[in-house]
């Protein structure tokens, strides 16, 4: 059979987080799923890279899929995208793959971006996709803290009680903050990097960071925070509207050719 990679953006607000479940809730998979069902009968199963969370963004999410015509891939972004409207998510791009392609376990790298912004007006354009706090933040304390992050370490504290993951050893490869003009306001773009992440690692990064930045927290409290081992020193978990799935890197770009 067939395989194809699939590149896919969302906006998570509508979902209930990618991945099916059993009680029938809005899902990206599941609408992925439904929409493929509509070009070949018969049950599908499309793996993804990464798991968000219900009201969690992608923009360049990736996944595979296996069929039995051997499409064009230009076609078939095109009739998938056709098959899932009105719900806000596309198939950006599509490309046949070799038989062992893996979304999930051949990745090498996934990037998340956060996006917070600080303005006292209400944010319109950006409802739903941003995180929206009053006041300006210290960007130099929260790069300070940020480091204190950076490496492999033992990332309990920022780490949902209900992970699945077998370890809680992570590696960050980056954690970088830019200051960005917004309207009205400033804008806060987190990137961060690392092969695989914890569930609630990000967000939970990112409302510990917030919490220097708003001068709660100094720098080197995160330092501590993470030293604890412990959920309860972790900051309080930031709200997913404004994370996205920015980038997964792989030996090979899928789309390359």
């Amino acid at each position: 059979m067939p395989r194809f990679a699939l590149q896919i953006d969302y906006d998570g607000g509508p979902f209930a987080g990618w991945q099916r479940q059993a009680g029938g809730q809005l899902t990206v998979q599941g609408a992925i799923e439904t929409a493929l069902g509509a070009l070949q009968p018969g049950p599908h199963a499309v793996t993804g890279a990464g798991r968000t969370d219900a009201g969690v963004h992608a923009t360049a999410q990736l996944a595979h899929c296996d069929l039995t015509r051997d499409w064009n891939p230009f076609r078939l972004s095109e009739a998938l995208n056709a098959h899932l409207r009105p719900l806000p998510v596309a198939i950006v791009r599509a490309a046949r793959v070799a038989d062992d392609f893996h979304a999930r376990f051949d990745a090498l790298e996934r990037s998340y971006v956060f996006r917070l912004v600080a303005r006292r007006a209400p944010v319109t354009h950006d409802k739903g996709n941003v995180w929206q706090v009053l006041s300006p933040l210290d960007l130099e304390a929260m790069r300070a803290g940020a480091v204190h992050l950076i490496g492999n370490h033992d990332f309990t504290t920022f780490r949902s009680t209900f992970c699945q993951a077998k370890s809680p050893q992570k590696t960050l490869e980056e954690i970088s903050i830019t200051e960005i003009p917004y309207a009205g306001g400033v804008e806060y773009r987190f990137l961060l990097r690392a092969r695989s992440f914890l569930h609630n690692q990000v967000r939970s990064i990112i409302g510990t960071l917030e919490r220097v930045g708003m001068g709660h927290w100094r720098p080197d409290a995160v330092k501590s925070a993470l030293e604890a081992r412990s959920r309860a020193a972790c900051g309080p978990v930031c709200p997913p509207q404004g994370l996205y799935l920015a980038g997964v890197s792989y030996p090979v770009d899928p789309f390359a050719a």
